[in-house]
């Protein structure tokens, strides 16, 4: 009778095991769904890869507004279409989303600095975009995702450049809030599944400058999110920037979501993005 006890238990944690393995996975197929259409596709410049896809709720403005910075390594074969799900989900949530194409590795112009560049030259558009659009643009938060949550961090400190910096502007766009998701924190490390393309974007430029973990602290309220069984970009990476950010003076929250992979944060089929949601409209109040 224990034996047959101690079998079925050990069968049932192997089936949870295994389950919880499928659901971390299982939001892949964000990828490749048919992606929701935008209501506009705008250039914020010359380049193919400088445009955005904004969403505006129904109804009378001004809406608050979120900057959507997708993942992949910072490479070309990735781009926005999977982060129009939720795009289109917090437009439905009342807010106006502009989620943003950039120059990334493999593109001309893209890598250090023409990344960076990209990704602040979209998010200051938003002023041009609010003379035609009702745009709250003191209610504006950047939500990234795998190499787009580290892009929107270093969109929080972006004040703090130099002049003779590549990626110094004269005035960025404020933020009210981050939410940074299965972000790769420590640009210095090794063990996340972009360590070759990182050394590809980067080449010779500042790792150090533009990695979060040196950045804070940004004076902007922030979210920083992993899923418990992320693959990817493990959750110790939130971890640490979370410990860093807080020690320095930063109001952050970290949310370790338990049985989420890589891309279940950012699908809004899941609990886990409703999880990411809710945490947003905190950071919004």
């Amino acid at each position: 009778m224990k034996r047959s006890i101690f079998a079925v238990i050990s069968i049932l944690a192997i089936s949870f095991a295994l389950i919880g393995a499928r659901q971390a996975q299982s939001s892949r197929s964000i990828l490749t769904r048919p992606v929701p259409p935008p209501d506009q596709k705008i250039a914020y410049g010359s380049d193919p890869n400088q445009f955005g896809e904004l969403r505006l709720p129904k109804g009378n403005g001004k809406f608050p507004v979120v900057v959507i910075v997708h993942g992949g390594c910072w490479m070309a074969e990735y781009g926005l279409g999977y982060m129009s799900h939720l795009a289109a989900d917090l437009t439905d949530a009342g807010f106006a989303t502009w989620n943003i194409e950039y120059r990334r590795v493999g593109n001309s112009g893209g890598a250090w600095p023409g990344t960076f560049q990209d990704v602040g030259m979209a998010t200051d558009y938003l002023r041009t975009l609010a003379k035609k659009y009702p745009l709250d643009l003191n209610r504006v938060a950047a939500l990234g995702h795998s190499a787009g949550g580290q892009l929107v961090i270093w969109l929080g400190a972006r004040s703090k450049f130099p002049k003779d910096s590549p990626v110094w502007s004269v005035d960025p766009l404020k933020l009210r809030a981050i939410v940074s998701i299965a972000a790769i924190t420590d640009l210095r490390k090794t063990g996340t599944a972009c360590d070759e393309s990182l050394s590809m974007l980067m080449g010779n430029g500042p790792k150090d400058k533009v990695s979060p973990v040196e950045m804070a602290p940004l004076g902007i309220r922030q979210l920083i999110v992993s899923g418990e069984d992320d693959k990817i970009v493990p959750p110790s990476m939130a971890r640490d920037y979370y410990d860093i950010a807080v020690k320095k003076g930063d109001l952050v929250k970290l949310l370790i979501i338990p049985k989420a992979g890589h891309f279940e944060p950012v699908d809004p089929k899941t609990s886990a993005w409703q999880q990411v949601r809710e945490g947003l409209l905190g950071l919004m109040k």
